[in-house]
């Protein structure tokens, strides 16, 4: 059985998975695969509140701690190595809960998405097209083809812009159709949401990050920086550490570190909610109206529901 548990940063999906594995049996039954992508790097503990050895309660959790700093994350090798996981956990016969709240690397494991090659001399070509004669002609190419993605792709994100077309000119096919939203890769997954009242939500991340701070989130950036945080391509963007680095620059006071995070990390939630409400399969859990325990329990009545239909 592979059971999904998603949902916006601090909204409690992780409480829940665990009191969903310890109903299914425990560490002999259940295996956890995360999809958080800041989560896979190794030292990144407290920023990204990667649940500790110690709370996993001897339960399995893949894809934590398989990157080193330096390396660059990208949703194509984790959906190789998710999807090797979970096909291990299978031959185990043990339950499988994915859990996380990047929504991509959530699809890149579980839905029908292709992801394509990379050409180095196409987007050193767009680069260069983009400084020299800006964004406005990138977009003008992808509207002209492919008018699907240009109405919904940022189009004020150079990167996604740039790799679209990327995409388009290496492929000589539309950029959209390879990201089929909502298309399951396996059968028979059951699909839940956690969320939380606004106001309890944006009350949860303020009380997190303040925290993180109290739990060493000011030492633990230090000791990456000296393991390259700041020249590393993706980790460096983590919400959370830009803060925490800003601080040791003396650049930003700790409180101002504090409400920036929040205020972060709250846009981030709103993404996430943003992402996770467009798909029709997820069974949504207010775990503001109910005890992580009761929601367990509702999780299971779902699923023998679902079975049973």
């Amino acid at each position: 059985m592979i059971i999904s548990i998603v949902g916006p940063t601090a909204s409690g999906k992780t409480a829940l998975s665990l009191e969903v594995a310890r109903a299914l049996g425990g560490p002999s039954c259940v295996e956890i695969i995360s999809a958080d992508a800041m989560q896979l790097y190794r030292g990144m503990d407290i920023g990204t509140a990667k649940i500790t050895p110690d709370e996993r309660a001897g339960i399995i959790h893949h894809q934590l701690d398989v990157l080193e700093i330096e390396e660059k994350a990208s949703v194509a090798a984790y959906q190789r190595y998710a999807r090797s996981d979970l096909e291990g956990i299978a031959s185990r016969n043990r339950h499988v809960i994915v859990v996380g709240g990047s929504g991509l690397y959530v699809s890149g494991l579980l839905d029908e998405l292709d992801f394509p090659g990379h050409s180095d001399e196409i987007r050193s070509a767009l680069q260069s097209q983009a400084e020299t004669e800006g964004l406005g002609s990138l977009r003008e190419e992808l509207r002209e083809q492919d008018p699907e993605t240009y109405a919904t792709i940022d189009l004020n994100n150079p990167r996604r812009l740039i790799r679209a077309l990327e995409v388009i000119r290496l492929t000589g096919s539309p950029y959209t159709p390879r990201f089929p939203r909502h298309t399951s890769h396996y059968s028979g997954v059951f699909s839940f949401a956690a969320s939380r009242e606004r106001e309890d939500l944006e009350e949860a991340i303020f009380l997190r990050t303040h925290e993180m701070f109290a739990q060493g989130l000011l030492e633990e950036t230090r000791e990456l920086l000296h393991r390259g945080l700041r020249e590393a391509p993706t980790a460096s963007r983590a919400t959370g550490y830009r803060e925490s680095i800003a601080v040791l620059d003396g650049t930003m006071s700790k409180e101002e570190a504090i409400s920036a995070i929040s205020l972060a990390t709250r846009r981030l939630a709103k993404k996430q909610r943003t992402w996770f409400r467009a798909d029709p399969r997820l069974h949504w859990i207010n775990l503001s109206t109910m005890r992580v325990e009761e929601a367990g329990r509702e999780i299971l009545r779902h699923i023998e529901t679902a079975s049973g239909e």
